[in-house]
């Protein structure tokens, strides 16, 4: 009887061990795959931004891709060869691109060459807003020197150089923009091709029926999401465009279809894209028109409507189900602007909902348990084995 009361005694001891144990290797091996995602973090970047030249029409062409699956799908649905189908789905993403670039780019050119010779107009019409602010700055320099609170700094004159060699720029990197927009071209399609087939295969070969049905539906989340967010804004942005070419018509602006266009691609860009159009739009006035006011008018005319957009149709549309945190898309702006420059501001969202997705299905690392807490990368809930016993005279230890 008490070598079996001390055999009952032992074992807590032994689950004691074994549980540390446990603990201990979790916890190595959950701060070696912190480190090594802390270094694969900031290696990231900069390994990213030196291979521009292959990593940023990958992932465009990815992005596209996915945003495509829906079209080819449903040309699928209807008994449409996969490749044929792939083949439309290039077709017209490459017509709708035309379209843009040729409502956008010709006008444009003609913008920037009218530019040299509206440099006199400019200055005379933004004559009365220099005034106003010269006026301004005195009084407050004034103010400021009788209540002596701050002192005289001396006026620096920046030179800012003409863009002469934009031209030769361009026509020097031209064709490798074009192999790249080539290669882009050819990975949407056999992606698209290999879509159907390249899903059943990465299904099927799961060595569980559970883990097949997981992974289906982070594959089927993540176009979803994707594609539901790059149609949604999309339809956001090519109305925006309009309504704003409409009132800059009315406004008396010439070529208002391109300010539209401008103002739709612009708006893919969070929060920095409106204020580039605002300027652009504020520029092209001060251009047209003599009167400072009037000049203002069109960008008043898309602040108001992007006012309106941003704050009422947007959150509409969207919901809460494609709503995303402001911080994160800030960061994710900056980094992949940083990386990128202007196209990878544009793919910053996008890539942000698709990383989202597949970090929501996979579980979000604990990292604050595994500094502060249980030290692992992984949530658990309370442990059964600490909780403290029940008193001995309670209904629990009697029975």
């Amino acid at each position: 009887m008490n070598a079996e009361l001390d055999g009952d005694a032992l074992q807590p001891d032994e689950e004691l061990i074994v549980a540390s144990g446990v603990s201990g290797r979790d916890r190595l091996l959950a701060a070696l795959v912190l480190m090594t995602g802390v270094l694969l973090f900031l290696v990231m970047p900069f390994a990213l931004r030196a291979g521009e030249e292959f990593f940023l029409p990958v992932t465009a062409g990815l992005v596209v891709a996915v945003a495509l699956v829906p079209l080819l799908e449903w040309l699928e649905r209807r008994r449409v060869p996969s490749a044929i189908a792939a083949f439309i789905c290039i077709v017209l993403f490459i017509a709708v691109a035309n379209l843009v670039i040729a409502a956008i780019v010709v006008p444009a050119a003609d913008w920037v060459s009218l530019l040299p010779e509206r440099i006199g107009q400019i200055k005379t019409t933004i004559k009365p807003l220099i005034d106003i602010y010269a006026s301004l700055n005195k009084f407050i320099n004034e103010t400021s020197s009788q209540i002596a609170l701050t002192r005289a700094r001396a006026v620096r004159t920046v030179a800012l150089e003409a863009p002469s060699s934009l031209l030769g720029l361009l026509t020097t990197a031209a064709p490798f923009a074009l192999i790249q927009i080539f290669f882009a071209v050819l990975l949407v399609f056999f992606f698209l091709a290999g879509w159907s087939s390249m899903r059943r295969r990465t299904i099927t070969g799961r060595a569980s029926f559970t883990s097949a049905l997981t992974l289906a539906r982070v594959i089927q989340e993540v176009v979803d999401a994707t594609s539901s967010y790059i149609a949604t804004i999309t339809l956001i942005n090519v109305s925006l465009g309009g309504l704003v070419a409409g009132g800059l018509y009315l406004a008396g602006l010439p070529t208002p279809l391109m300010w539209g266009g401008i103002v739709a691609l612009l708006n893919y860009i969070p929060y920095l894209g409106p204020l580039i159009a605002a300027a652009l739009l504020a520029l092209g006035g001060l251009m047209m028109f003599s009167h400072v006011w009037q000049a203002l008018t069109p960008a008043g005319v898309f602040v108001c409507c992007h006012l309106v957009e941003s704050n009422i149709i947007t959150p509409t549309i969207l919901g809460r189900r494609l709503t995303i945190n402001p911080l994160m898309i800030l960061v994710a702006l900056s980094f992949w602007g940083w990386v990128w420059g202007a196209l990878g501001a544009v793919l910053a969202v996008p890539l942000l909902i698709i990383t989202r997705t597949v970090i929501s299905a996979a579980g979000t690392p604990d990292i604050a348990g595994f500094l502060f807490e249980h030290g692992t990368l992984t949530a658990r809930g309370p442990d059964p084995s600490r909780e403290e016993p029940p008193p001995l005279d309670s209904p629990e230890a009697l029975s």
